[in-house]
């Protein structure tokens, strides 16, 4: 062989390199793009997944006033409840016909009060709006529902008598009201 044919392999070598090298830079790139494309749509998912957990771990509802005893002028103990709820600051609308309120207290076992519109019954509670006292369907921003609760003879409540409501949304964590009924018990009680 000639030292000119030597020159002409050597140079071609060299382009060979030179051509898997550009491969394995593209390679290298098409596969990062990949895993990047990955890492993003994971990142995304994981903080849905946040998002949506805070929504369902966090109560939407809070207590707007004072919770209220009614004794019917036949009765010494507290037959009625009444109580107003708005929405959270930045919380979603909720749709109150599917929300329960749990009552409970130290002599009785807990009884579940579905939505029953705008007239109370002895398990469902009513839900009307608290400016206008029209029947509240949806609890929206700004609004205020005031909810009231019928209890059953054997639930009644006495002068220094214990209890609880708990206010369960569709969406959300649910909302524990605790009060305690005064030493005595008038037509109206403040709790």
């Amino acid at each position: 062989m000639q030292e000119s044919d030597l020159r002409n392999t050597d140079a071609f070598t060299g382009l060979e390199a030179a051509i898997v090298l550009i491969a394995f830079v593209v390679v290298a790139a098409v596969f990062s793009y990949v895993i990047l494309g990955a890492g993003y749509y994971a990142t995304q998912k994981s903080q849905e997944t946040v998002y949506k957990s805070v929504e369902q771990a966090t109560s939407n509802i809070q207590v707007t006033g004072q919770v209220y005893g009614i004794a019917s002028v036949s009765s010494n103990a507290i037959d009625t409840i009444q109580f107003t709820i708005s929405l959270a600051p930045g919380a979603p609308p909720m749709d109150m016909t599917h929300l329960s309120v749990l009552f409970s207290s130290s002599s009785v076992a807990p009884v579940t009060y579905t939505y029953g519109g705008a007239t109370a019954t002895t398990g469902e509670f009513s839900s009307v709006n608290a400016k206008t006292g029209a029947e509240a369907t949806a609890l929206t921003s700004g609004d205020q529902v005031m909810i009231t609760l019928l209890l059953e003879e054997a639930s009644r409540l006495s002068a220094g008598q214990h209890f609880n409501l708990e206010v369960r949304p569709a969406l959300g964590s649910s909302f524990t009201i605790t009060r305690d009924v005064g030493a005595m018990v008038f037509n109206t009680n403040i709790m």
